[in-house]
């Protein structure tokens, strides 16, 4: 037999093993859409992305189907009811997470989305116990929101007709209230650097949710070492680790172990206490990559529903109208609103809920893992399955909502137009792996929000205002640039 046929018999007895351990898989996941060979669904429109296509898959295949990400499967998880048994009543079992390689290199396989079970549990628990004790969702915590409110209030009534980015100086807003939980200071909203961190942020953000983000996370032997925007970005991250590095040294020359500015200092301290662990969680290369894990996930999602929200208020001007008529009456022209003020402010509230439960976002960029052999509502999942929960499908869930496809504010108000809770609603996520940052997400919200519309009336401009409300969120979402928006000085 000669090299080349060797060569040719070995490649097919290669492929052959590896499509029976793809179909071998197949035979014990639940059922789903047939994937082709080495690429999975990836190239299927009918199948991804799920945000879009979830429903037609749900009406073949039940709540709980298969889709495969290259030759890798992912269980997809529908509905409020799977969903809460999944994440609530099995949550231990659903608490993993799977290995993301394009995040994990951003991330050096450190920080709280490590693969490590033990190091994210501590990381959470100590980032969710230093954030409550330097004043998260206290008057502290408010007062910071509030005054970054009335600085992009004060950036944008200078403007007077000139070019106005208002979604980055939304973004720099949000951003600077982490920057004084996390650096203890604020950033100009002029300084570049903070635009550079920003941007790099940015650039992260758009590939890891792409499709060749997916693509990366597949192939990443192969991806990792083609030319491509991952190099660029891996090298921008550099750039901020060593900025955010600059920062820690600092503050450990001036640290004061009696009176911790904000979190690099708690970290800090919690690492002198910790030195003696051999495993080393506490280290300085795990404080700047959870920095930079705060900032990532803290500045984008915050002021992207922030920008939804005043696109949805630009396109309904009769529910803007009403909520500036509640903020009026509850708060006057003479202070901004507070937290306080949200138990009577049913109605913005409800619309700030609404614009959340309408986003059809999917959440198959931030999936789980099956931590163990887990029973579930008929299958037997393997442990280390990738699985995702698609939120969508609970804010859109038909058994939850009066009419789900509507967008309306009063599916958060009772017969009485006061606010209430849904049991369906998990825009941060829940269970073991929801949001850390969820409490300062709500309150940036309201407060940003409150203030926004008790200052501004907003409106569409160009072709934007022939479009309905999903087209207008999944535009914000992917074309770059500032949102189709003219805001106007109220006179109050």
């Amino acid at each position: 037999m000669g090299v080349e046929a060797l060569l040719l018999l070995c490649l097919l007895f290669t492929l052959f093993l590896f499509s029976f351990k793809m179909y071998k898989k197949k035979a014990q996941l639940p059922p789903g859409p047939t994937p082709w060979f080495l690429l999975g669904n990836l190239l299927q429109k009918n199948v991804l992305p799920l945000s879009r296509n979830y429903a037609k898959l749900v009406d073949k295949w039940g709540p709980i189907f298969t889709v495969w990400l290259g030759p890798k499967p992912m269980v997809v998880l529908c509905g409020y009811e799977v969903v809460k048994d999944a994440l609530l009543d099995h949550a231990e079992e659903f608490a993993g997470r799977p290995v993301l390689p394009f995040s994990d290199t951003a991330y050096r396989y450190k920080g709280m989305s490590s693969g490590s079970m033990k190091k994210w549990r501590e990381l959470r628990r100590f980032t969710l116990t230093t954030l409550r004790d330097i004043g998260m969702g206290k008057k502290t915590m408010s007062k910071r929101v509030q005054e970054e409110a009335l600085c992009l209030v004060e950036a944008m009534a200078t403007t007077k007709g000139k070019a106005f980015d208002l979604r980055k100086y939304m973004t720099i807003a949000v951003s600077n209230v982490l920057c004084s939980v996390v650096f203890g200071s604020r950033f100009d909203y002029t300084d570049q650097v903070l635009w550079e961190m920003l941007r790099i942020m940015e650039d992260f953000v758009s590939y890891f949710v792409s499709y060749m983000g997916q693509i990366y996370n597949v192939f990443p032997k192969i991806i990792s070492h083609l030319p491509g925007q991952h190099k660029k970005i891996f090298g921008d991250f550099e750039k901020m680790y060593a900025f955010i590095n600059e920062r820690v040294v600092s503050h450990r020359e001036s640290l004061d172990y009696q009176d911790p500015r904000d979190y690099i200092d708690c970290f800090l301290m919690k690492s002198e206490k910790e030195q003696t662990n051999h495993e080393a969680i506490y280290t300085q290369e795990q404080l700047i990559i959870c920095v930079q894990e705060l900032f990532v996930a803290g500045s984008f999602t915050t002021s992207d529903v922030l920008g939804c929200a005043l696109l949805a208020m630009a396109r309904l001007p009769h529910i803007q109208e009403k909520v500036q008529r509640e903020i009026d009456e509850v708060v006057g022209a003479n202070r901004i609103p507070g937290m306080e003020d949200r138990v009577r402010m049913p109605y913005t509230n409800a619309v700030l809920h609404e614009i959340q439960r309408y986003q059809k976002g999917s959440l198959e960029s931030f999936p789980r893992e099956t931590t163990c052999p887990t029973k579930f509502r008929g299958y037997l999942i393997p442990q280390g399955t990738t699985v995702c929960s698609e939120i969508g499908s609970v804010h859109f869930d038909p058994l939850q909502w009066e009419n789900p496809e509507e967008f309306n504010p009063g599916h958060f108000l009772d017969e009485k137009g006061q606010f209430r809770n849904r049991v369906a609603f998990m825009p941060f996520s829940t269970g073991k792996r929801a949001c850390p940052g969820e409490a300062l997400a709500r309150m940036e919200l309201f407060l940003f929000f409150g203030a926004l519309l008790q200052n501004f009336t907003f409106q569409l401009i160009g072709d934007a205002k022939d479009k309905d409300i999903f087209t207008l969120y999944e535009d914000s979402c992917l074309k770059p640039g500032d949102l189709p928006l003219k805001f106007i000085r109220r006179s109050i």
